[in-house]
């Protein structure tokens, strides 16, 4: 059950957890995702993101600026 909110610092490949919870928001569409399934996350940016749908989104966004 996805109650408590997660504070994460986003690594290259991992991450660390610097706050408790069981989940993170996505950047792009607001989603909450599980620790548990967290794959997409940007270390530059420090965010999370529900897929590779969304992940694509923000890196096509960078990429127009």
């Amino acid at each position: 059950m996805l109650n408590k909110l997660a504070k994460l610092k986003y690594l290259a490949n991992n991450f660390e957890i610097i706050q408790e919870g069981d989940y993170v928001v996505c950047a792009i569409s607001q989603k909450k995702i599980p620790l548990k399934n967290l794959t997409y996350w940007n270390v530059e940016e420090q965010e999370a993101y529900f897929s590779y749908v969304e992940a694509s989104m923000k890196r096509d966004l960078l990429n127009k600026n």
